[in-house]
C-alpha cells in the first residue's frame, strides 16, 4: 500500500488572494539557458546510453554556470569584445561493460546545437566558450542502473511540490513571455532579442506587468529610432493583452529603465538578445519552475530538474510528476478549487512508492473531503503505478524544464 494522506486547506485559493505576484524569464535569459541547455545535454545522453546499453546510465548534468562575456554596443551594429563561458557539470558515465561513451564531446555538441537553435543572434561557435566539469559518477550511484529491476530505486532523498490549476495572473504571464517569443512576433519584429522577462504583480483584479526585453543594435539607427520601434512594440503588446477580459485591467511597461536623452546609456540595447552578453549571468535552478512560472504565492521545492537523470533521480521526476498529478486531480475530481501534491522519496526505496505521497485541496462549498478522497487516492495510485511510462516521456524530452 502506498502512503498517500490527504487534507482539506481552510484557506483562500492563490487566485482570491488580494495580491499575487508572478515571474516569467524567457528563453534568452542566462538562467533558462542554462536549464534548457543541461536538459538539452541530459536527453541527449540518455538515448545515447539507450542505444549502447538498452538503459539509462547514471548521470547528473545539472550543474552549469553561464558566465557572462563583454560586448560593444553601438547604433546599427556591434561587437562581441569577449565570449561568454558556460561551464557544464557534475556527473556521468563515461563507460560500462567495456563500451566508452565520449560524454564530453556529446555535451558540447548538444549545448551548441541547442544554442544555435534558439538564439537566433548567438554564434554557438564563436560566441561561448565551453568548458566541462563533468567526471564520473560514484560506484554506489552508478551501481543502481545496473541492476536488473525494471523500476529503479531513488538516487537521492528528495521532495517536491506541485499545484494546479494556473490563476489568470500565472497564465497570462506565461503567454505573455511565450507571445514575445513567438515565431510570429519575431518575424514583425526582428529587432527584438530572446532574453524577455516578464514580471506580473496583481492586486484584486487589476494586473500589472513590468516586461523587459532588449532591442538588437543592428536594427537600431539612433535613440530616436530605438523609442520609436519601442513604442510599436508596446502597442502591439497592448493589444495582446486586451484579448485577456479575465482581468478588470492590464498593464504593461516595457524597458522601465529606459531614459531619454542619455543615448547608449539610456535604452535597453543588445548585441547578441541575450544579457549574458556582458550584464547577467546564469546558473541551473534560478529560473522557472517546470511548469513555466515562478510563483511566489506557492510552495515551492529546492530541487532544480534540468540535466538530473529521468529514471532514479527524484528531484527530477517529482518535481514534473507533482505537477502532472494535480492537474490530473483537479481535471478528473469534481468539487475541487485548488490542490496542491507533495510527494518525498528516501534513497534506495522504489520511486513508485515514495515515504509519503500528500495531497491537499481547497473544496468547493458544499463538498466534503470523505466524498472525494477516494477518487483521489486512485488517481495518485494510478499516476505511482504508471511511473516507468512517465519517465520514458521524461527520456525523450516530452516535458520542458523551463
Amino acid at each position: 500500500m502506498r502512503n498517500i494522506v490527504i487534507e482539506g486547506l481552510s484557506g483562500l485559493p492563490v487566485f482570491e488572494h488580494q495580491v499575487e505576484i508572478v515571474e516569467r524569464k524567457g528563453k534568452g535569459h542566462p538562467d533558462s539557458i542554462c536549464d534548457a541547455v543541461m536538459e538539452k545535454i541530459s536527453v541527449v545522453l540518455s538515448k545515447e546510453y539507450q542505444k549502447n546499453f538498452g538503459r539509462i546510465l547514471h548521470h547528473n548534468i545539472d550543474k552549469g554556470l553561464l558566465v557572462a562575456g563583454q560586448v560593444e554596443r553601438k547604433f546599427g551594429g556591434g561587437r562581441v569584445k569577449s565570449p561568454m563561458k558556460l561551464y557544464i557539470g557534475d556527473r556521468a558515465t563515461f563507460e560500462a561493460k567495456g563500451i566508452k561513451i565520449p560524454v564530453e564531446e556529446i555535451a558540447v555538441r548538444a549545448a551548441k546545437d541547442w544554442i544555435a537553435d534558439n538564439l537566433r543572434f548567438v554564434d554557438s561557435e564563436k560566441d561561448l566558450q565551453y568548458f566541462s566539469e563533468l567526471h564520473p559518477s560514484s560506484e554506489e550511484l552508478s551501481g543502481i542502473f545496473l541492476r536488473s529491476d525494471k523500476l529503479l530505486p531513488a538516487n537521492d532523498t528528495s521532495a517536491a511540490v506541485g499545484y494546479a490549476p494556473l490563476t489568470k495572473t500565472e497564465s497570462i504571464v506565461l503567454k505573455t513571455e511565450n507571445y514575445l517569443n513567438s515565431s510570429d512576433f519575431k518575424e514583425r519584429f526582428p529587432e527584438t532579442g530572446e532574453d524577455v522577462k516578464v514580471m506580473g504583480y496583481r492586486v484584486e483584479n487589476e494586473l500589472n506587468l513590468t516586461v523587459a526585453m532588449p532591442l538588437i543594435s543592428r536594427f537600431i539607427k539612433s535613440e530616436k529610432d530605438y523609442f520609436s520601434k519601442k513604442d510599436e512594440i508596446a502597442e502591439d503588446l497592448g493589444n495582446f493583452l486586451r484579448n485577456f477580459d479575465v482581468m478588470e485591467r492590464i498593464n504593461a511597461e516595457l524597458n522601465t529603465l529606459d531614459t531619454r536623452g542619455r543615448g547608449m546609456n539610456g535604452i535597453y540595447l543588445s548585441v547578441l538578445g541575450t544579457s549574458a552578453e556582458d550584464a547577467d549571468s546564469g546558473e541551473v535552478g534560478r529560473g522557472n519552475r517546470v511548469n513555466g512560472v515562478i510563483s511566489l504565492n506557492r510552495p515551492m521545492g529546492t530541487e532544480a530538474a534540468a540535466g538530473k537523470n529521468p529514471v532514479s533521480h527524484v528531484g527530477k521526476i517529482y518535481n514534473f510528476l507533482t505537477h502532472k498529478i494535480a492537474n490530473e486531480i483537479y481535471t478528473r475530481v469534481e468539487g475541487i478549487r485548488e490542490v496542491y501534491v507533495w510527494l518525498c522519496s528516501q534513497i534506495g526505496s522504489p520511486i513508485d512508492r515514495p515515504k509519503v505521497a500528500s495531497v491537499q485541496v481547497v473544496l468547493k462549498k458544499g463538498v466534503s473531503l470523505e466524498s472525494i478522497s477516494g477518487d483521489i487516492k486512485d488517481v495518485v495510485d494510478h499516476e505511482l503505478s504508471t511511473i516507468s511510462e512517465f519517465c520514458q516521456e521524461l527520456i525523450e524530452g516530452k516535458y520542458p524544464v523551463c
